[in-house]
């Protein structure tokens, strides 16, 4: 397969930054599209991206139907359902990529055996950092190189490391059987639709030493509100359980992400009446799920016993 990449850029009032995302994905002879998603913007954005297309063919431009704002996911679905190369990449409006974002990945994915590679992250800031940036915004990436079959069980539990899409390139083919972003998610669609290309295809390690893009931070992230990532962080893997029935995905995978789950809502710090529904309204959701041995492995009591009960387990 010719190693042609079609990069996907969504875009919402990205003025300040869509014109050196761009011209960084344009670098690569090995990029035959830039295939940008405005999401409804109301500032210069499409200027500028016209003004690309204006010079270089490559640079294709969608919109929305009646010039919507819906967001990231759909806006990355529009894209990689106009997309014509057999692979793709991902490039948010306010990150760039790095002169060595393919070289490895070209390498790699000659092993028909992969339908995927990752590589590391890195972070530009674009204002001061407050107190523990530096530290907070580490690389994302892998501390060591795993087996396929492993990856999922090592990046859900954050255990070496966690992956970020704009160091995922991926075969076009595989969106046949994965499907396409999440769109109810408004936040964390980014790790639903990692994981389960870890779950169900083969990802390789390209580049997780060397970074090869960087992902700006600005006043305006969507991170910087806690409160919306608390919310979805809990429907995110409540997707990927309700995902996995239909799928082929072996229960030791099915079990860590119930485990991450439970993790997540037990950080709400609730009373156990309130676990003890939320189990409940799980079971009802997924009858499957109620009459196997994970409902009595993850049922509330059973997951708290220690510290419900501290003097039988001391």
């Amino acid at each position: 397969m010719v190693f042609s990449v079609s990069v996907i850029i969504p875009v919402y009032n990205a003025e300040k930054f869509i014109e050196k995302s761009i011209a960084s994905a344009l670098f690569f002879d090995e990029v035959s599209e830039v295939v940008v998603v405005d999401d409804g913007s109301n500032d210069d954005s499409g200027l500028i991206i016209r003004n690309f297309q204006n010079n270089d063919d490559r640079v294709k431009l969608y919109h929305h139907k009646g010039n919507l704002n819906k967001g990231r996911s759909a806006s990355r679905n529009l894209g990689m359902l106009k997309a014509k190369a057999p692979y793709i990449a991902f490039l948010d409006a306010d990150d760039f990529y790095l002169e060595n974002r393919f070289v490895r990945d070209k390498i790699l994915l000659q092993n028909e055996d992969l339908d995927g590679t990752y590589n590391a992250v890195g972070f530009e800031f674009y204002r001061n950092t407050l107190g523990e940036e530096q530290h907070h915004f580490k690389t994302a990436t892998l501390s060591k190189d795993v087996v396929p079959e492993e990856l999922f069980e090592n990046i859900v539990s954050s255990k070496i490391g966690y992956l970020h899409l704009n160091g995922l390139t991926i075969k076009r083919s595989i969106l046949d059987d994965l499907g396409l972003f999440n769109e109810e998610l408004v936040v964390a669609e980014d790790s639903d639709f990692i994981f389960k290309i870890a779950l169900k295809k083969r990802l390789g390690a390209a580049s997780i030493y060397d970074v090869v893009a960087k992902r700006g931070i600005h006043t305006t992230n969507i991170f910087n509100d806690g409160d919306i990532y608390d919310e979805y962080n809990l429907k995110l893997y409540e997707s990927l359980i309700n995902w996995s029935l239909s799928n082929s995905i072996s229960k030791k995978n099915k079990d860590l992400l119930w485990s991450t789950l439970w993790l997540v809502k037990f950080r709400k710090k609730e009373s156990l009446l309130s676990y003890i529904a939320y189990w409940g309204k799980l079971m009802m959701r997924w009858p499957s799920f109620a009459l196997s041995s994970l409902s009595i492995k993850y049922f509330p009591i059973i997951r708290l016993r220690k510290h419900l009960f501290p003097r039988f387990f001391n």
